[in-house]
């Protein structure tokens, strides 16, 4: 005869409704609870349904790619990293565009836990509020009981208990660096376009760009400080508003390429030289940092090789939980020089 669900929940020491949400995968359960459940159902051999069968006997192929942005460079990099490395152990990503949404984000984090992915690779900022880390941890946990190991790439784990690998970047030592470049230069009113407000990219390039300048010994102008978000046009209407207002300024540091892009767009429009009479420098080194002129001076970030860690990271030890940091670098370009004199 068939073993039974009832059957398997007596060899596991635990209620047929345990054993039916280990199996299903659609609700938290202990990892030693699942551990459990799993022994019995091979000791037994019970399979009710094909979502069983892979449980035990193989796997998804699945490696599931959560953007904030699939148009933008810098997501395009880091996912083609990322595909590479899954085709070379023959696994299949599939690539979910959030628009930065987290409710869509924890939408797509639920259908691949529902198709039982390998892993997930969740990729760019998150916010910064309690609600979305309470959410967050909520879905890292149960990606954890249903078997999906879980990675964040380029954002930090939204609690210290919260399951899964975390690849970050050093934003704020990139910031700093590029920011202590153009004080070296000679500027001192450096006009600093950010990202989104509330999200742990723009805080950390923030943070960097706030370093640089109280290691210098200069305040920081508040009125030369602009929030908008990760695109051209963002980093033109900044520019655009700060002349409007009349805003004393010798260089613009952009939160990425694009919007540095943008910044070069609005000051060529109003008749300024780069880097004659403004200077201009980004972050990222997409390819937009050379398709403009002055090629951009930026920080180079390796976005390739940050996919290929999340996927290296994704299919380590079953019980490792690792965060590696990725260093940037500061590349020079011919978008910034000394201020012009007077």
């Amino acid at each position: 005869m068939p073993v039974t669900l009832v059957e398997v929940a007596a060899r596991a020491g635990v209620s047929p409704a345990t054993v039916s949400r280990v199996l299903n995968g659609n609700y938290p359960v202990a990892e030693s609870t699942r551990q459990r459940v799993e022994q019995a159902v091979r000791e037994l051999d019970y399979v009710v349904n094909a979502h069983a069968r892979a449980l035990l006997h193989a796997t998804s192929g699945i490696v599931g790619v959560i953007l904030n942005d699939a148009s933008d460079p810098f997501f395009a990099g880091i996912a083609r990293g990322i595909q590479g490395a899954a085709a070379e152990t023959s696994r299949l990503s599939v690539i979910c565009n959030s628009e930065g949404d987290p409710e869509q984000e924890f939408a797509f984090l639920d259908l691949l836990r529902g198709h039982r992915a390998d892993a997930v690779i969740l990729v760019g900022a998150a916010p910064e509020d309690e609600e979305y880390r309470a959410a967050a941890t909520a879905r890292a946990k149960g990606l954890r009981s249903s078997g999906t190991r879980l990675v964040l790439c380029g954002r930090p784990a939204p609690a210290d208990d919260a399951p899964g690998d975390v690849v970050t970047i050093d934003n704020e030592a990139g910031s700093t660096a590029i920011t202590r470049h153009l004080v070296e230069l000679g500027h001192r009113r450096i006009a600093y376009v950010t990202g989104p407000d509330g999200r742990s990219t723009t805080t950390a390039r923030l943070a960097g760009f706030r370093a640089a300048l109280a290691e210098a010994g200069l305040a920081v102008d508040e009125n030369l400080v602009v929030h908008g978000d990760f695109s051209r046009q963002a980093g033109r209407e900044a520019v655009e508003n700060l002349l409007a207002a009349g805003r004393d300024f010798t260089a613009v540091l952009a939160a990425n390429d694009l919007v540095a892009a943008g910044a070069v767009s609005a000051l060529r429009t109003a008749g300024y030289r780069i880097p004659d009479d403004v200077s201009v420098a980004g972050y990222d080194n997409l390819p937009t940092a050379v398709d403009v002129w002055p090629n951009l001076t930026t920080v180079h970030v390796p976005l390739e090789e940050i996919g290929r860690k999340a996927v290296e990271l994704a299919f380590g030890s079953a019980d490792g939980q690792a965060v590696v940091t990725v260093p940037t670098e500061l590349v020079v370009r011919d978008s910034t020089a000394g201020p012009a004199a007077g």
